[in-house]
């Protein structure tokens, strides 16, 4: 049986999170120890060479126009033939001038955030393999970031920000911070959490990331 492939794609041309480098080596990590190799580029060319044989496609912190037509293309025809998408914290950050990303990829788009600070993650669906681990209240330091649009009923909400922890909220009670959907053919996974490179050394943020990619990709879940 061949080795999973997943394609972890990192190009910033808005903010660039000091967090990437972290990010790609915990992936690595976690495909060394769970049986899926990683190729990590921040080439739109080598993202469209690399779609097709990959399992999944992980955003991580990704921003402004980061994809050529071509790769827009070769994204929307790796999601239509069952491919997976995993986005981590800036992906929402990522190409505003294509709608159908924001809105079927990913699921929401960014609208700023308050300054980094602790705050508390409520996790409200624990039968899904990227928050199974977690108990109902995970403390966190993030950025807490605001959508434009609360993504609830288009999106099935894995875990909200709770906005009465920490200061800058705008969305209210109803907060939605993680989620996952099968609405561009295949399986999407978003968490807006990984700000810090500390977070990607955090085992519970590792196998929240393990979780919500072996969903995305069709993977076997990791033991419990």
């Amino acid at each position: 049986m061949s080795t999973p492939q997943i394609l972890l794609f990192t190009r910033t041309t808005g903010f660039r999170h000091d967090s990437i480098p972290a990010g790609v080596a915990a992936f690595r990590e976690l495909g060394e120890a769970h049986g899926f190799a990683v190729a990590a580029t921040e080439d739109p060319a080598e993202l469209v060479a690399g779609l097709p044989g990959s399992r999944a496609v992980v955003f991580l912190s990704t921003s402004g126009d980061a994809l050529t037509d071509a790769a827009r293309a070769a994204l929307r025809a790796h999601l239509a033939a069952g491919g997976g998408f995993v986005g981590v914290h800036g992906a929402s950050t990522t190409e505003y001038g294509w709608p159908w990303f924001g809105d079927s990829v990913v699921g929401a788009v960014f609208d700023g955030h308050p300054e980094l600070q602790p705050g508390v993650v409520t996790v409200e669906d624990h039968d899904h393999p990227a928050t199974a681990h977690l108990a109902d209240r995970w403390e966190f330091t993030d950025e807490w970031y605001n959508f434009t649009a609360n993504p609830r009923g288009r999106v099935r909400v894995l875990a909200t920000a709770d906005e009465t922890t920490y200061t800058g909220g705008r969305m209210g009670a109803d907060h939605p911070l993680v989620w996952c959907h099968e609405r561009a053919g295949g399986r999407s996974f978003y968490t807006a959490l990984g700000h810090t490179s500390e977070s990607f050394a955090d085992p519970a943020f590792r196998r929240h990331l393990l979780g919500g990619l072996t969903w995305a990709a069709g993977l076997p879940e990791p033991p419990a």
